[in-house]
């Protein structure tokens, strides 16, 4: 493995580093407010409480607010009847630990006049009516239908008389989107507010600060690496425009649909479905509105696509993520053997002649154009290609980012454990803690495997490029320290095949030495 092999390497850690590091640069955001309680035996079902005390309406009057807390098996919501919206809205993981998607400072959302305190006209499981009588003479009622699932529907009426004008109706959420303290730190940088065009070629939009037409859009999101939050109308006609907007770069996006209500009208219904849960690819597929376009595979989306498909197929065999990513690794290294065979080989042949290279190298040190030809005159009489190792690597490429970003973003793998100490593989592996400082086994084990393969293949006879050879696993070790355990596996399996197949390229390389 001479430059070529080292540019592969030096090129992977480019993309990684630069991916990592500037385009999903780490923000801090400020801590999640605390989960609600939880039974005592740890069992959800359908439930509702109100609680009082005294606000100030739009007259600044003090009057009675009301919140009613549900609480069913896969979230627990509380909503308030100032502004007839929403404080909070907790969704349940694996673990049983609950995300409340409101980010902190955003609460409430999905308000309606905000200032304005709502009737409660009634109250069930899964459906709240609030009502609100303005003195200018209009009405507006907020219907929650709720289900026991994540999709959601939210219906707006407004009566009054033909004559009069109705402030524009407003649905937002944001600014941000919550989510656990794991994924804290990035959330600020990885919030997106999004829309999905109605018609062909039905494309997903990330939205800066321009409005955009509602009609044009089937619904309109904020989002971050594992949540959702999305208003899909029934009928996209009834509102205006889709508005993003955001602070600044420290800040997260918000979303926006208005409406205005026509002045000839005495009644004007809106129908909104509201998805608000976790960004698992087959749920969200499920509903075959496009949400599942939300879940970033990455700028090599179609093979991304695949490997999750893969990855899944292997699931149901073994019900283990941990052991499907080491068996997708195998079938990825079966397809590309081809490309690995033929980059082995190459850089075993140039390790062949790198005694030849360095005499050439001493004897026409000062002689350049003498040194080029030389040099490849030992290239050609031995039939050694020094870029033949190089493309094949090159080409992989797309195949390991497209497997790197899926294993990153995929909802699935979020707090599924493999074996051990490797609980989640959507976090790093946290093998034990030293203080403040978490020991994460995997990238040493990753870290060791790469200095032994560097040492099996080594060609360079130069000191400078042997440090900066024997540097590389000490650079990527420090770079997987914090990635999720699941793509360490992959990295590891990937170098434990390589080192396999480097040892028989090298067998049959001295076979062929022995006998010629």
């Amino acid at each position: 493995m001479q430059k070529n092999s080292m540019l592969f390497i030096v090129l992977s850690a480019a993309v990684i580093f630069g991916w990592y590091f500037f385009i999903a640069p780490q923000s801090k955001q400020a801590n999640q407010t605390p989960a609600q309680g939880r039974s005592e035996k740890g069992e959800y079902s359908s439930s509702m409480v109100a609680q009082n005390n005294q606000i100030q309406d739009e007259n600044s009057q003090l009057v009675e607010e009301e919140k009613i807390n549900i609480e069913t098996e896969k979230y627990k919501a509380v909503l308030t009847n100032k502004g007839a919206a929403v404080l909070s809205w907790s969704v349940k993981e694996k673990t049983g630990e609950w995300v409340d998607l409101v980010f902190p400072g955003s609460s409430p959302v999905m308000a309606n006049f905000p200032g304005s305190v709502y009737k409660i006209v009634s109250k069930s499981d899964y459906r709240i009516v609030f009502e609100y009588a303005s003195k200018e003479g209009w009405k507006i009622t907020k219907t929650y239908n709720l289900s026991n699932s994540y999709m959601h529907n939210l219906n707006i009426s407004v009566e009054k008389d033909a004559s009069l004008a109705v402030p524009e109706i407003a649905l937002e959420w944001g600014p941000g989107l919550g989510t656990d303290t794991k994924e804290a730190k990035e959330n600020v940088s990885l919030s997106r507010a999004l829309a999905y065009a109605a018609d062909k070629p039905y494309k997903l939009k990330k939205l800066k600060t321009d409005s955009e037409l509602a009609s044009s859009y089937k619904w309109a999101a904020v989002d971050n690496r594992y949540f959702l939050a999305a208003f899909i109308p029934e009928k996209s006609s009834d509102f205006d425009k889709i508005i993003p907007s955001r602070l600044d770069k420290k800040h997260p996006y918000s979303v926006t649909m208005t409406a205005t209500v026509p002045q000839n009208l005495d009644k004007k219904e809106y129908s909104v479905n509201f998805y608000l849960g976790p960004k698992g690819y087959t749920c969200l597929k499920s509903y075959n509105l496009g949400l599942e376009k939300t879940v970033d595979f990455g700028f090599f989306g179609f093979l991304g696509k695949i490997a999750f498909a893969v990855l899944m197929f292997f699931y149901k065999i073994t019900y283990n993520y941990g052991w499907a990513i080491i068996m997708i690794t195998v079938v990825i290294q079966i397809l590309v053997l081809p490309l690995t065979l033929k980059s082995l080989k190459s850089a075993t042949a140039m390790k062949r002649v790198q005694p030849l290279i360095k005499d050439i190298q001493t004897k026409y040190k000062s002689e350049p154009q003498k040194l080029q030809a030389e040099m490849l005159n030992v290239y050609r009489t031995k039939k050694v290609n020094p870029l033949g190792g190089c493309l094949p690597m090159l080409l992989q490429l797309p195949i390991f980012w497209a497997f790197f970003t899926m294993l990153r973003n995929a909802y699935e793998l979020r707090n599924e454990g493999w074996i051990l100490w490797v609980k989640d593989l959507s976090a790093s592996d946290q093998f034990m803690h030293l203080g403040n400082f978490s020991v994460n086994l995997l990238p040493l084990l990753m870290g060791v495997g790469m200095f032994f393969q560097q040492r099996m293949t080594m060609t360079v006879s130069d000191p400078m490029q042997k440090r900066m050879m024997y540097l590389m696993p000490i650079i990527f070790t420090f770079m997987f320290w914090s990635f999720p355990s699941g793509l360490v596996i992959y990295w590891i399996t990937n170098s434990i095949i390589s080192m396999i197949e480097q040892y028989f390229i090298i067998k049959e390389d001295e076979v062929k030495i022995k006998h010629s």
